[in-house]
């Protein structure tokens, strides 16, 4: 199952390639490309002993089995440099080309990147979203990742059984996915037997076990099959090639989570039948059902209609020779080498073309159709958890079959909606749809489609737009996101009317000329001052409230008197009564007695908070998740707050942000959103960014999260956390 290529040589990689293209330039610059891995990782070794450069060339060697073109085989090479060395991306495209630099600097970025294998984080949404976008600009740079990351788990033994669980678990729940959506089923199968042997040792070696006892049993049946079958094929003159066909460990193990039993799982028992065309892939179906009985139910016919991935094949299960069951797949040549190579087949070489290097972009749109709705996540407003379901709902959830008028196959997602249907076929389908008939019959836009419904959607010109409720109504985040996005670019030009209404207004208050204000010079200073590409997201942001009109006239405007000290001063200088604490926090079972807020998580309203009894001092209240108490089990109280509202509680945020001028400015603007008083203000300068920390006080913890999203939200703005001392 596994291979690790001990003692792997550069010439075994050139063989491999060989095998596959010509191309002396091709073969050229894979050699060159490993002679620079080689010299820049030189003298540093892997945990495992051996010299680096034999990481490298085991990725390079991966992606030759699947036949990529040489730039990703280059890139498999070079894919550590940019990153472990001195190496820059402009410099590499320098030595190399543009195409190869851009390939490693994707993969560079992809491995900086914070997995922590659980689908439901912060960190693992901007993962997701990094790595799929990224995917779609160039899907080499997964491929590259993909074979990276088998190589890397060939050789995990050598990491701590807590990394090896970890590296499992991130294995299994975010880049097998991706590969099975590349339908490099290859990689993906290997992938997911060893997080398998990581994540649960003593099922997998069980499984083995129980392979290894029946093997010799397994193989006589498969290869008397084998005999059969190619038998009745040469009597009906069918010229073909079988092969028995392993069952994973990872999906034998799947089954038997379900509660199948060892014994009853029949496709362990399977053949794979290439044949040269398509018509001769029905003739061989027939053929076989002529002599075995198929089991009802369990044809499926992968021709007609493909997999998203592109994956084509017949599947059917048979009561084979000795009453054994057989599951049979039935393949041209040219469909296996896409059910094993998946997407990466599309960039193999075309020896009768003139351009021995052009890639197979026939279609491409259609067979990328998964990548290209993930790519329009990034360009729509959206929220974090809108994103993750789409990525768990596009990947992970059963899939429909459906039909247009025309017969074209459209994939969606089990429970989706004649809006969820016209959305995939086009958004101004959407938008302008006023109805829709399914079977010839007329549904409702909450009707749950089925697989093999045929759906014409009605559509009116005249129409205004999707309604609000559809958001609840469909199914699939690709479609609500449409919606959203309509309702969002309405909103936009009101925001954009009334921004530059505000504005205008305020520069006649301040008797500024407006021509004057808005000359080209003024207005190119104003846009860079903010990093805004035009006028219209200037508007969009006054109108909004997101900076306030001020603020941008006085980039132009210096007034006499120094405005952001003046406001510093008013805001940090402000009195507030230190709050009250009998009767604000109730403490289970004790009514009279002298409580106090921590002062290194600062609690306020609505936080999760647990007493502590201290010696001395009454009760210490603390946040539930600060870490002072967190281990603690003894002399711990239940709290809780007291529903009385109008006092303000003090907590501590800190504040990342780049450097640009009146940005606290702006920062203590958006206090006045969600009601925060600002007590204390201290800021720290570093070479790259500003790092302000800030006191403030709210009556809830409502108050504190809708100030820190407001916050987040700004340009300039790199982080905001709530700060524990």
């Amino acid at each position: 199952m596994t291979r690790v290529n001990v003692g792997l040589k550069f010439d075994d990689l050139i063989t491999r390639v060989k095998s596959y293209t010509k191309d002396d330039s091709d073969l050229k610059m894979i050699k060159k490309a490993y002679n620079y891995a080689k010299e820049k990782h030189f003298g540093v070794t892997r945990m495992t002993g051996e010299p680096y450069i034999e990481h490298p060339l085991n990725v390079a060697y991966i992606l030759a089995e699947i036949e990529a073109d040489s730039a990703t085989i280059c890139a498999g090479l070079l894919h550590d440099v940019i990153e472990d060395t001195e190496v820059t991306k402009e410099q590499l495209a320098s030595d190399f080309t543009e195409e190869i630099a851009n390939l490693v600097d994707g993969v560079t970025k992809i491995n900086k990147l914070n997995f922590d294998g659980n689908l439901g984080s912060s960190s693992m949404i901007a993962t997701q979203r990094k790595i799929l976008v990224g995917l779609c600009e160039d899907v080499r740079v997964i491929i590259v990742k993909l074979a990276d990351r088998l190589h890397n788990m060939r050789t995990l033994w050598v990491h701590t059984e807590e990394k090896q669980k970890e590296k499992a678990l991130e294995t299994l729940e975010i880049l097998t996915p991706i590969a099975h959506r590349l339908g490099m089923n290859k990689i993906k199968s290997e992938l997911e037997d060893l997080s398998l042997r990581y994540l649960k040792p003593e099922v997998y070696y069980s499984i083995v076990e129980q392979l290894n006892q029946s093997k010799i049993e397994r193989v006589k049946a498969v290869e008397e099959m084998k005999l059969s079958v190619s038998k009745l094929l040469n009597d009906e003159g069918i010229t073909h090639e079988i092969k028995g066909r392993a069952k994973s460990i990872y999906s034998i193990y799947k089954k038997l989570e379900k509660g199948r039993r060892f014994n009853d799982i029949y496709d362990i028992l399977a053949l794979r039948v290439f044949v040269d065309t398509i018509p001769e892939c029905y003739k061989t179906l027939g053929i076989i059902h002529s002599k075995y009985r198929p089991i009802p139910k369990r044809f499926k016919d992968y021709i007609a209609m493909p997999k998203t991935n592109m994956y084509q094949s017949l599947h059917t299960t048979v009561f084979g020779d000795f009453g054994y069951l057989f599951e049979i797949q039935i393949r041209t040549y040219e469909m296996d080498e896409v059910a094993e190579r998946g997407i990466a087949s599309h960039w193999a070489y075309k020896e009768n073309n003139g351009d021995a290097k052009s890639l197979m972009k026939n279609n491409m749109e259609q067979k990328l159709q998964f990548f290209r709705s993930i790519i329009e996540l990034n360009t729509e407003e959206e929220r974090d958890e809108d994103f993750i379901n789409s990525v768990k709902e596009d990947v992970f959830n059963n899939t429909i079959y459906v039909f247009t008028p025309n017969g074209d196959v459209i994939e969606l997602p089990n429970g989706s909606t004649p809006i969820d249907f016209a959305y995939k076929i086009h958004t101004k389908v959407g938008d302008k749809m006023v109805g829709a008939i399914v079977n010839n019959n007329i549904v409702p836009l909450d009707y749950k489609l089925k697989n093999n419904d045929i759906i014409k959607i009605n559509t009116n010109k005249n129409s205004f737009g999707p309604s609000h409720e559809w958001i609840n109504i469909a199914k699939t985040n690709h479609a609500k996101n449409k919606i959203k996005s309509f309702f969002n670019k309405i909103e936009k030009e009101e925001y954009v009317k009334t921004g530059e209404e505000l504005l205008t207004k305020e520069l006649k208050k301040k008797k500024i000329p407006i021509n004057e204000f808005l000359s080209n010079e003024n207005i190119s200073k104003i846009l860079k001052e903010y990093n805004y590409k035009d006028l219209d997201e200037l508007y969009t942001s006054i109108g909004n409230n997101s900076i306030p009109v001020n603020t941008v006239i006085n980039v132009i405007v210096e007034e006499n008197k120094d405005v952001k000290e003046e406001i510093l001063l008013r805001k940090t200088n402000k009195t507030v009564d230190k709050p009250q604490l009998k009767n604000d926090i109730l403490v289970e079972g004790i009514d009279d007695i002298k409580v106090n807020l921590a002062s290194c998580c600062n609690p306020v309203p609505q936080d999760r908070i647990v007493g502590y009894i201290t010696k001395g001092y009454g009760i210490t209240v603390h946040r539930a998740m600060c870490p002072n108490v967190k281990e603690l089990e003894e002399r711990l109280v239940d709290v809780k707050w007291n529903e009385l509202k109008g006092k303000k509680f003090p907590t501590n945020i800190i504040i990342h942000a780049e450097k640009k001028e009146d940005l606290l400015l702006n920062i203590i603007a958006k206090t006045t959103k969600s009601d925060v008083t600002i007590r204390t203000i201290n800021t720290y300068t570093n070479k790259e960014d500003n790092v302000y920390e800030m006191t403030i006080l709210v009556e809830a913890k409502e108050n504190l999260v809708k100030f820190m999203t407001d916050l987040r939200q700004m340009k300039s703005i790199i982080d905001v956390e709530r700060l524990i001392k």
